[in-house]
């Protein structure tokens, strides 16, 4: 794979201890210090009242990366893939806890927020998107199935695309098994042409070089534990507008090696 450029016209990062991308980029270039906190999710403004009472933490989180992304633009005309690892964990757990019991009637409602594009079939009902929309999955590789995903797409049909990557905590017992501590995720908004505000461009190649971890301790653990972050030394090449390519975890032997060109005023 060696992939045409892409324009990066906007992006977004929820994640513990960095609430929104302006203090994140503070944070990667080194201007302030990461403090944990957990993760805030901003309430899913977007939906109808009924879906919004039913919106999980998923929800919220995908939601709120894609539009904040997209800061403002028509969301119903852009592309989408969400890539997360897992489903709706706490939705997982009361099922779980329902069928174990004496009543196993499952409520449909329920039923259809435990699948695994449940927060796509919201974006589409948040923002009434028609456009094509993919959802994928690939355990800790998430991130980097969705990327190459969205690249294939971009390359063969051009225009614009957002790619969401998402996780969010599972309750014990399952939290055992998958040891998810929070809800994080990230969004790009990608085009094959520029738009007046994109920050640059990035080239994508597959490589079997060794991924690059982050440098301190606390971002290293982050992107570790969350799937989605697996992105967060592109991310801190983007806030310190740093042109030096950066090799990401996918699926070893190979990884994913990304160079951001930042766009020159």
């Amino acid at each position: 794979m060696n992939a045409a450029p892409v324009w990066l016209h906007g992006l977004s990062l929820i994640a513990p201890g960095l609430p929104d991308w302006p203090q994140a980029a503070a944070v990667l270039r080194g201007e302030q210090a990461w403090v944990h906190a957990p993760s805030v999710l901003p309430p899913a403004d977007a939906l109808p009242a009924a879906e919004r009472r039913r919106a999980s933490r998923v929800v919220r989180v995908a939601l709120a990366l894609g539009l904040r992304a997209l800061d403002g633009h028509d969301a119903a005309e852009v592309a989408t893939v969400f890539t997360a690892s897992g489903a709706d964990g706490h939705n997982c757990h009361a099922l779980c806890e329902q069928l174990a019991g004496e009543d196993r009637a499952i409520s449909p409602t329920r039923f259809h927020n435990s699948v695994h594009n449940a927060a796509a079939g919201y974006w589409g009902i948040a923002t009434r998107s028609m456009a094509p929309s993919q959802v994928l999955c690939a355990y800790d590789a998430s991130f980097g199935a969705g990327w190459i995903d969205a690249l294939g797409q971009l390359g063969s049909e051009g225009g614009e695309l957002l790619i969401v990557a998402y996780d969010s905590e599972y309750p014990e017992p399952l939290h055992a098994c998958r040891p998810v501590p929070d809800a994080a995720g990230v969004a790009f908004w990608l085009g094959t042409e520029p738009r007046e505000h994109s920050l640059g461009t990035l080239h994508t190649t597959l490589t079997r070089d060794a991924f690059e971890p982050m440098a301190g301790a606390p971002l290293e653990g982050l992107r570790a534990t969350f799937p989605a972050l697996r992105s967060l030394p592109l991310l801190e090449r983007i806030a310190q507008r740093d042109d030096r390519p950066v090799v990401l975890e996918y699926l070893a032997p190979q990884h994913i090696r990304v160079q951001f060109t930042p766009r020159r005023p």
